[in-house]
């Protein structure tokens, strides 16, 4: 198991290793979440066999105590019915028995240690591919934000019309229309009151002139 734990590590540190370099990290770590269930797939399929064959060994280790407990009654019955060697018998396969008892029982033990070995890494390897599985809806997230500010910036880039600055313009404009149209009706005010001053002018001199004429015929010019 230690061996597998160790291949898990360097495959983990090898993922870290190819983000840092991937233009494209959501399909590294896809690649990586495939790789991860199938091992968890495998790894389930071995605990299956593993759960098996310790339950056969705990089965086995069980059975031979049952015989070795057995052939002792046996030997004490023999013995007091007045059997001696067919109570030596009994024995000798009382201790048969429980030498296959301690064999099986160390080798339980062992497949046992090895199976909840296996369902610890089991474990190990699901919380990683939680994990990883974050990791990747994280990047996704943010690649869509980073995709969506792209069009942003595409929309409503240096390149684009701007409200506000468009506004101003046609204020601006508006503007310079008014102070024109304001210009003009000034430059006409003025013209009326020049003509009107005008005007005054040439009838007055021609009040003048009606009035020397007048003097004149008088005087008998």
């Amino acid at each position: 198991m230690s061996v597998m734990r160790r291949v898990r590590d360097m495959t983990a540190a090898s993922l870290n290793d190819r983000l840092e370099k991937a233009e494209d990290p959501v399909r590294v770590i896809d690649q990586f979440l495939w790789s991860t269930h199938q091992e968890i797939t495998q790894s389930e399929a071995l605990h299956r066999q593993y759960a098996t064959h310790t339950d056969h060994l705990l089965r086995q280790w069980k059975d031979a105590e049952q015989w070795s407990s057995k052939r002792e009654g046996q030997a004490v019955t023999a013995l007091k019915a007045g059997e001696e060697n067919v109570a030596k018998l009994a024995l000798q396969d009382k201790v048969i028995h429980e030498e296959r008892s301690e064999r099986y029982r160390l080798l339980y033990e062992q497949s046992k240690d090895e199976l909840t070995d296996l369902e610890r890494l089991i474990q190990e390897l699901r919380n990683e591919y939680r994990t990883v599985y974050d990791r990747r809806q994280f990047y996704v997230a943010k690649m869509e934000s980073l995709r969506l500010q792209q069009r942003l910036n595409a929309r409503y880039g240096p390149g684009q019309a701007d409200t506000s600055q468009m506004f101003r313009k046609i204020d601006d404009r508006l503007t310079d229309m008014e102070l024109e149209s304001r210009s003009l009706r000034d430059l006409r005010r003025m013209g009326q009151e020049t003509l009107l001053h005008a005007g005054e002018v040439v009838k007055n001199t021609i009040e003048r002139e009606l009035e020397q004429l007048k003097r004149k015929l008088q005087q008998g010019g």
